[in-house]
């Protein structure tokens, strides 16, 4: 927030924890009172925030229009409206009209992820710990985050491998003692499904539309602001040197770092989910404090899938041989 937006954390918009709770369908394989801090926000207030501040910045709102035609220097929104650009930022979510245009789709049908979620009312038996459950959805986890009035529950995963969705979310609200007669709001994840070139030439590709979403966690927010950022200063060096077409090459050198870290993340992915493997995850993770700290630091954005990876294989060597034999499709003895 304040790298970005100058801006610190405050209690009006957000809720800070450090209480964490890891399960494996109900049953809880780690309860951790004094974890890094966490800050949860509701997405309609921090949106306004964004909003208020991009018009304060000097930004021109067109809000309910969405892109209806997308040509090489100029756009039409649904009202009729044409304006004109030097260089465009794609911000508009998973569905992106944007890279539609660009690539003929915006994701991945067989590797995107999907999610269903509610909006529960607090409790007076509710705590403050953000739970995590990995066993909730197929490649995919169920959560459960506290908020300033409410909860928000919700499962999510890879939308190919979860035949019903639905069933995986009734589970897991009637899990958490949530409201079951609240109506469930979906949406897809790209869930590390990213572009390898977000963009073409003058037209950039930032957030959820160039799938800079997490993988494992499914969050996407702190990666948005980032490639938001690093959109807006490659425009900014395009527009300097008078070379419009110039800001994709100039963002793809920005944005390494995050998909470096996204593919990390995919690798790592291959140790949770695989049925051959996940057991082994579970029993590592309930057993060992250091990967749980290691796990604890990389939502709090203080650790690298690198280091999480390498601290669960040092931990259960027989893991490696097992996921190289997963990986290689071999049915042989364990």
């Amino acid at each position: 927030m304040r790298a970005i937006f100058g801006r610190d954390v405050t209690k009006d918009l957000f809720v800070t924890t450090d209480h964490m709770r890891f399960l494996s369908k109900g049953r809880v394989l780690a309860d951790i009172p004094n974890a890094p801090l966490v800050h949860l926000t509701m997405r309609r207030d921090f949106d306004d925030m964004l909003h208020s501040e991009a018009v304060k910045a000097g930004a021109f709102a067109y809000l309910g229009q969405p892109i209806t035609k997308l040509g090489d220097n100029s756009l039409t929104l649904r009202d009729g409206t044409e304006l004109g650009f030097k260089v465009l930022i794609g911000a508009d979510g998973v569905n992106s009209f944007v890279a539609r245009t660009l690539f003929g789709r915006p994701f991945d049908p067989e590797t995107i992820g999907f999610g269903l979620e509610i909006e529960t009312p607090r409790t007076t038996s509710r705590d403050d710990a953000v739970e995590v459950d990995f066993d909730a959805a197929r490649w995919g986890y169920g959560w459960s985050f506290p908020k300033r009035k409410s909860v928000t529950v919700g499962v999510g995963g890879i939308n190919s491998r979860n035949a019903d969705m639905k069933a995986n979310m009734a589970t897991y609200v009637s899990q958490t003692g949530s409201d079951e007669s609240l109506k469930y709001k979906g949406q897809y994840l790209p869930f590390g499904d990213y572009k390898k070139v977000p963009g073409r030439q003058h037209i950039l590709l930032a957030g959820d539309a160039a799938g800079f979403v997490d993988p494992i966690t499914g969050e996407g927010i702190a990666l948005a602001m980032e490639s938001g950022h690093h959109a807006a200063m490659a425009v900014i060096k395009a527009l300097e040197l008078g070379r419009p077409k110039a800001a994709l090459g100039q963002y793809l050198k920005l944005v390494k770092p995050i998909q470096k870290s996204l593919d990390h993340a995919k690798m790592w992915r291959m140790i949770m989910f695989p049925k051959a493997t996940e057991g082994y995850f579970r029993k590592a993770f309930e057993r060992g404090s250091s990967l749980q700290m290691k796990y604890l630091e990389l939502l709090a954005g203080e650790a690298e899938y690198a280091d999480l990876r390498g601290a669960l294989l040092r931990r259960i060597p027989k893991l490696g041989w097992r996921l190289f034999k997963h990986r290689l499709g071999f049915r042989g003895p364990a």
